[in-house]
């Protein structure tokens, strides 16, 4: 028994395999069944650190997107309208990574579908109803630079879809529910396997009318896997995905500013990749293209295309010894109408390569040090760098501690570009533009005391410098883009998962940030997430929980010395859903209540824009 812990305790701290797809796909980073709020915390062989959110923890949290599936995840701050559907990508429905993420427009995060970019290009930040939580198998947060991993950006959310298992044969799951606002949600996932040949669907469809006049939403995604393994080494897959959504703004409750305005997103998504996997090497090549549209009314309409490939390759080189090596090659175009607006081709080149050795020190400990460096070379904006450097010391008693420094790069995209079209006296200055700089230092430990309960611990430094600005005479000579400015953000974060006695499991996370710059949007001094679940025969309740600190809320724009005064309080809020299995409704067949912001309490993200009171949901599973 005590040598199960321990083999687990450093297969948790450091798995073979620093891949973006099996650092914590293959290796679960806890043992806790069913954990509240997330699934765990892992730290590569870089590193580096990232959260899990599963599909389970999106079930408990009855989540329908993306900022209510990471809306307790210690690190993340939300923001948000609407009960469904996100107007636009900025306080209208956002995610923020440790105070990450609030340019605009630009965004210094991005999100990712199994690895391929799927953004907003055309204004280079994320659009949440693009991105579903259904049909997905989890969801993982990367919490700084990570260059071996993702390049372009300064943080990452991953969304990795459900595949089909091993076993022939045909499962699947259906969710309905309905409740408070008129919403209503439906949710379909089915996958099966015959053969060599394996396949999934994934179908959503929510819509609300919202808490207040003009809040309404609706949401409809369809996505589609197909592989094929062709070889027991080699494999081949095709991700089809079509999102189709419209939310409204409710305007501020106040002065009825933007009152009924709307936003409507679509987006198309096609990936093939082909990937080996043999005894001391494997690999994947993706191609991918996705295209996409957001529509605001009245205002622009902005229609983005996005093209390229990932290859990366990880080779066992020697005993202990790990090389990875890979190239990414991103494509960006787009038009905004009626300004008259169409690009021109933006192509980011970023080859990379990483190394780590992982040597025993006697008596149980390991130690495993890596460095690594991203290069790019962009189409229109120059050269740049990302190195990384990195080291994990393991114990047997369960310990593993972890040090990482990393540069993030993050280039201006299409909407430096629009910019200067909506602004002409700017002309191309912003082809002048260098990269925004990051540097990264984080140190943390993770600690499994017993089989349930693990303690992460992380303290991180960040300083952003040549953060893309434009400016006017008298700042500058003439009208012009520049890279400009920095500011630090420090922070810390602290994670318990335990698992108690008679069904029950529990989740606490504090967060806190202090940055130079006090007018840092979306970035709360503190903020406590908990979470709570508890099984007992037939009932299943899941509890979750958040206090935050005021904050700063609305975009950084990018006009130099702009300044942002818009604040909103703190909050606490609670939701509770609670499940009574149904076996003639499938293994996993319940039915259930889902109660949000049960103290009945008064929040916002906005100023003016007040979110919903206590409401309800009630609804059944199905599972074949």
């Amino acid at each position: 028994m005590r040598h199960s812990r321990v083999a687990l305790a450093v297969a948790m701290a450091f798995p073979l395999s620093a891949s973006v797809w099996a650092q914590t796909s293959t290796l679960s980073p806890v043992t806790i069944t069913a954990s509240p709020v997330i699934e765990g915390n892992s730290t590569d062989t870089f590193g580096s650190f990232r959260t899990a959110v599963t599909a389970q923890q999106i079930q408990d949290l009855n989540a329908v997107d993306l900022a209510s599936a990471l809306r307790r995840t210690p690190g993340v701050t939300i923001s948000r309208f609407n009960p469904v559907g996100s107007f636009g990508g900025e306080e209208g429905g956002a995610v923020y990574i440790r105070g990450m993420g609030s340019s605009r427009p630009g965004s210094e995060i991005k999100t990712y579908i199994d690895g391929t970019p799927f953004y907003m290009a055309v204004w280079s930040h994320p659009l949440l109803d693009l991105l579903p939580v259904n049909g997905m198998q989890r969801m993982e947060v990367l919490k700084g630079p990570q260059p071996q991993a993702f390049g372009n950006t300064f943080g990452a959310i991953n969304l990795v879809p459900k595949k089909a298992g091993k076993v022939e044969g045909v499962t699947g799951d259906v969710q309905v529910s309905s409740g408070s606002f008129g919403t209503v949600v439906e949710q379909l996932d089915v996958s099966g396997r015959s053969g060599d040949l394996d396949y999934s669907l994934a179908q959503g469809y929510a819509k609300s009318d919202g808490h207040r006049a003009d809040a309404s939403g609706k949401l409809a995604n369809l996505m589609v896997r197909m592989g094929y393994q062709f070889t027991p080494q080699w494999n081949a897959s095709v991700l089809l995905l079509r999102a189709d959504n419209t939310a409204s703004d409710p305007g501020n409750a106040v002065t009825k500013a933007a009152k009924g305005d709307q936003y409507n997103t679509r987006g198309n998504l096609a990936t093939v990749t082909l990937a080996h996997d043999h005894d001391w090497v494997k690999g994947a090549f993706n191609a991918y293209q996705n295209s996409g549209a957001a529509e605001q009314i009245p205002g622009l309409v902005s229609r983005f295309n996005m093209s390229g490939i990932r290859w990366r390759e990880e080779v066992k080189a020697w005993t202990g010894g790990m090389v990875i090596a890979g190239v990414d090659v991103d494509n960006l175009s787009g038009d905004v109408s009626p300004v008259g607006f169409k690009s021109s081709t933006l192509t980011l080149t970023a080859p990379y390569l990483a190394v780590s050795h992982t040597a025993s020190l006697g008596k149980g400990w390991s130690l495993t040090p890596s460095a690594g460096v991203r290069s790019y070379k962009h189409s229109d904006l120059g050269a740049s760098s990302a190195p990384h450097a990195g080291v994990v010391l393991t114990s047997a008693e369960q310990l593993a501690l972890r040090a990482n420094v990393s540069k993030g790069v993050n280039y201006p995209g299409l909407d430096a570009a629009v910019l200067s079209h909506l602004i002409p006296p700017l002309g191309s200055t912003w082809k002048s533009l260098g990269a925004e700089k990051m540097d990264h230092k984080e140190i943390g430990l993770s600690w499994f005391p017993r089989p349930g309960t693990s303690l992460d611990v992380s303290v991180f430094s960040d300083r952003v410098t040549d953060r893309y600005v434009f400016a006017f005479p008298p700042a500058v000579s003439f009208p012009t883009f520049v890279n400009l400015g920095s500011y630090d953000l420090d922070g810390s974060e602290i994670s318990l998962q335990h698992r108690l006695g008679a069904g029950w499991s529990v989740f606490a996370g504090f967060t806190n940030l202090r940055s130079s710059k006090a007018d840092l949007p979306y970035a709360p001094n503190s903020s406590v997430s908990l979470g709570a679940n508890w099984q007992g025969g037939p009932w299943r309740l899941s509890l979750d929980a958040q206090n935050q600190s005021s904050m700063v809320v609305l975009g950084q724009a990018r006009a130099n010395g702009a300044p942002n005064l818009t604040q909103v309080s703190g909050f606490t809020t609670a939701n509770l859903r609670a499940a009574y299995s149904v076996p003639a409704l499938g293994r996993r067949g319940e039915v259930f209540i889902a109660a949000e912001n049960i103290t009945d309490q008064q929040y916002e993200f906005r100023a003016g824009y007040p979110m919903p009171g206590r409401s309800a949901q009630v609804g059944l599973h199905a599972s074949f």
